[in-house]
């Protein structure tokens, strides 16, 4: 039986996964007002449409990526009039002129070897001053000056009007990696605890594999609030949260790593018997208390389930197992080196 076609779910969607700031739409409206009527007010002649697209295409949410916009922005568009001019000026302005500077616009961009965004303006700036305009001089001149000046409104009206801060976003993301390290090791440890079949195991070692996407999540949205803080007048009350974020972020990585390698490691040496070793409860209750010391660190709430631990460090010295369990000595000692690696990283002074 042929099973009917089906298209990805993100082909037929044109919907974001959640809104922008509003904040972000309002700053890009005034953004292009002022430019159109700045630019209307210094250049004389057709309505100031570059101006108003510049402004509208600046307002980012950085103002290091406004900057990079407006330079992308500028330099595009005087490329692709350039290009318009010269090809206006030689062949006149018919529809075929027209397309061949917007080919010849792309060609150019892809030599210079220039950037998507300017090389996408090289092409839209060409195609618009030949079919809207003419091929003067004058013209082309108005049209980059217009460009200049809905830029730089772009950059001050992000700058000027609460120019934005990424790090409460980077916080969240870091949070939310230290709830599931702690939630993970608390798994692993009732593994340990309970039987568990080989369908619990498997979902087991699946929730500790989606720790590396929550920790990269982390990771990007603190280079991102370190982008947003680049030519912000607001930086310098956030950037010592900033580096003591990317310093626990660095500190807990390899936490991550030994969590899912230990979580590997059970699924793979898992047996019934295991139990009722009195080596693998030890290592149960330490990884308890590993969860414990990773929310301390974090400054999270602790476990409701297990409120009568201490607000203190519970992981204080590494555990000692002096006779292995013949039975299950491999999947133990591959555990206990993890998790004085854990130890390790729990009890050194993060300063």
């Amino acid at each position: 039986m042929r099973l009917p076609l089906r298209l990805p779910r993100e082909s037929l969607s044109f919907r974001a996964p959640r809104r922008g700031p509003f904040l972000q739409v309002a700053k890009t409206a005034v953004a292009m007002i002022a430019a159109w009527v700045v630019a209307d007010l210094l250049v004389p002649g057709p309505p100031p449409i570059f101006a108003a697209i510049a402004a509208v295409l600046v307002v980012q949410p950085s103002i290091n990526q406004s900057f990079t916009r407006a330079v992308e922005r500028s330099v595009g568009v005087i490329v692709g009039v350039v290009i318009a001019s010269v090809l206006g000026i030689l062949l006149g302005s018919p529809t075929w002129v027209i397309l061949l500077a917007g080919a010849v616009s792309l060609v150019v961009a892809w030599a210079l070897r220039m950037s998507p965004g300017a090389t996408n303006q090289v092409a839209i700036s060409a195609v618009l001053v030949l079919a809207l305009g003419t091929a003067t001089p004058n013209y082309a001149l108005d049209r980059v000056l217009e460009t200049v000046i809905g830029a730089i409104i772009g950059i001050l009206v992000n700058t000027a009007l609460v120019p934005p801060v990424l790090v409460p976003d980077a916080r969240s993301k870091v949070d939310i990696l230290g709830r599931e390290l702690a939630a993970a090791l608390e798994r692993l440890a009732d593994a340990l605890e309970t039987p568990q079949t080989r369908e619990a195991l498997e979902g087991l070692l699946l929730e500790a594999r989606l720790l590396r996407p929550v920790r990269d999540a982390a990771a990007d949205a603190i280079r991102d609030g370190a982008d947003s803080l680049s030519l912000n007048p607001r930086s310098s009350r956030h950037r010592a949260d900033l580096a003591e974020m990317q310093a626990r972020l660095d500190r807990f990585t390899p936490v991550v790593t030994q969590t899912v390698g230990m979580t590997r490691a059970v699924y793979d040496g898992y047996t019934s018997s295991i139990v009722e070793d009195p080596s693998v409860r030890a290592i149960a209750e330490q990884l308890h208390r590993a969860a414990h010391d990773v929310r301390l660190d974090f400054h999270l709430e602790p476990d409701t389930e297990r409120a009568a631990v201490t607000e203190e460090p519970a992981l204080t010295r590494p555990l000692q197992i002096r006779t292995p369990s013949a039975e299950h000595w491999v999947l133990i000692g591959s555990l206990l080196m993890d998790l004085h690696r854990i130890h390790e990283t729990l009890s050194e002074d993060p300063a």
